[in-house]
């Protein structure tokens, strides 16, 4: 039997990035040296591939220069190669060729990448990737989560994967600090939970980034949007309207903000503000802001509502953060109703009624004791346009309610929708319907018009012959 049958194949890593500079690149080198795993309890079967990875990789991690810039992957990786030969050469381990390549580049995926993980993150059909533990690992692939034959030695081992990814970042985890969310250097986001909050062992979730930012054409090709739809939206954010992106989790809120965003003009400076920075903006005049935790001693928290009113400090066009969860929605509504047009933000709700509820509450958090009906006025006076997308049962995320704010009728605040989803079945798994205009002119259309811009009576499902 081979020696590596019950291994997954890895491919090679790719360099962490330049996020890093060379010193704490170095000192993450020094301290995977330090955690490297103990010798493995005696095993019943001499020489398995666990024991002979294990024994390895500590003499490897043990002669490396702890100094050396990892972030060179290839002289890195020439290194290791040589070294890997010689421990090989020395310790008398006799291996075919393929299995020689198939553990170095799992060794190498330790060093230099994610270890278990580093097939995974190279796969670009998969989206999301789930350790629940160290034998138990999902991932996500089409808007469906199906469980992979890849597995950590250890709960151990999940740790040192998990703080390779904070360390650079200069955040933390620990028994005091049980989770944590960060980035990886490609800017996928990642949340880790730690024993004794996760009972399962250590838990990640990391949401990838596309190498390549997806599309309008492919937005449209997946059929999360109608070019109508999406004519309409452009034309929202080159009139400055301010838009809330809602939507549950993984529904693909981010990824809308960043192709709206795509549509404000080169000329605005644009300030983003986010817990972990995942805005792929391709604008040249951006301004990037992250929050950042409390350390060890409790102390240097940054909030997202500090990091809001700072950026009105900063001279910005245009304020984009990156999801409004807690008392900094007050602050987002002030920004808005401060000149500061042409915001955009996501928040988590269920539709876009709720999306107004949530608002409301969030800002009850403030603790400014406003009455309800001064904070709805901020709200309808802030907020343009609410778009909502969800992730439907097949797996398709799709734009479902294009809504617009229209104003105040006594104490209740009015909506009106401009494009609703309208699902007409469900064959061969797949949910069938369209993003339909719902005929209805909308309001903000005096204030795009008064930007220049003048849409076809078509994109509103309007007959050309029809007064509009």
């Amino acid at each position: 039997m081979s020696l590596l049958k019950r291994i997954e194949q890895g491919k090679s890593p790719e360099a962490l990035g330049s996020t890093s500079s060379s010193g704490s690149e170095a000192s993450r080198l020094s301290t995977l040296q330090a955690r490297r795993v103990s010798a493995p309890p005696p095993s019943s079967q001499p020489g398995s591939y666990y024991d002979l990875k294990t024994r390895v990789q500590n003499r490897l991690l043990a002669e490396l220069d702890p100094s050396m810039d990892v972030t060179k992957t290839d002289e890195v990786r020439k290194t290791i190669q040589e070294l890997f030969e010689q421990v090989l050469s020395e310790e008398n381990i006799i291996l075919s060729r393929p299995e020689r390549a198939r553990l170095f580049e799992q060794i190498a995926a330790e060093i230099l990448g994610f270890g278990p993980l580093q097939p995974l993150l190279e796969d670009e059909t998969v989206t999301e990737i789930m350790v629940n533990g160290a034998k138990n690992i999902y991932i996500e692939r089409k808007g469906k989560i199906h469980r992979v034959p890849v597995t950590f030695e250890s709960n151990d081992h999940v740790m040192r994967i998990i703080d390779r990814i904070v360390a650079p970042l200069g955040r933390r985890i620990d028994e005091s600090s049980p989770y944590v969310d960060a980035r990886l250097p490609d800017g996928s986001r990642v949340n880790a939970v730690i024993p004794p909050i996760a009972l399962n062992g250590p838990t990640l979730t990391i949401r990838k980034f596309f190498k390549t930012p997806l599309t309008i054409e492919q937005l449209i090709q997946f059929g999360t949007i109608t070019p109508e739809a999406l004519q309409f939206l452009k034309a929202c954010v080159e009139a400055r309207l301010n838009i809330v992106i809602s939507g549950g989790t993984g529904s693909g809120k981010t990824t809308l903000l960043n192709i709206l965003s795509s549509f404000i003009p080169a000329d605005e400076r644009i300030i983003t503000i986010e817990n972990a920075a995942e805005l792929q903006l391709r604008q040249e005049h951006v301004v990037t802001l992250e929050s950042r935790p409390p350390n060890i001693e409790g102390r240097g928290e940054i909030t997202i509502r500090q990091l809001v009113i700072n950026a009105l400090r900063m001279r910005p066009d245009r304020i984009i953060v990156g999801e409004i969860r807690d008392d900094a929605a007050l602050d987002m509504l002030q920004a808005m109703n401060t000149g500061h047009d042409g915001s955009m933000t996501t928040l988590h709700s269920n539709s876009p009624r709720d999306t107004l509820m949530r608002l409301e509450t969030m800002t009850m958090m403030a603790g400014m004791d406003l009455p309800v009906r001064a904070i709805r006025e901020q709200i309808s006076s802030a907020i343009d346009m609410i778009i909502h997308q969800e992730r439907l049962r097949d797996g398709s995320r799709k734009v479902v309610n294009i809504t617009e704010v229209g104003g105040m009728e006594g104490d209740v605040i009015t909506m009106t929708d401009i494009f609703v989803f309208e699902q007409t079945g469900y064959e061969g798994g797949k949910v069938l319907g369209r993003l339909r205009p719902t005929g209805l002119r909308p309001k903000a259309m005096d204030k795009i018009e008064a930007a220049g811009i003048h849409l076809p009576p078509s994109v509103f499902g309007v007959g050309s012959r029809q007064r509009y």
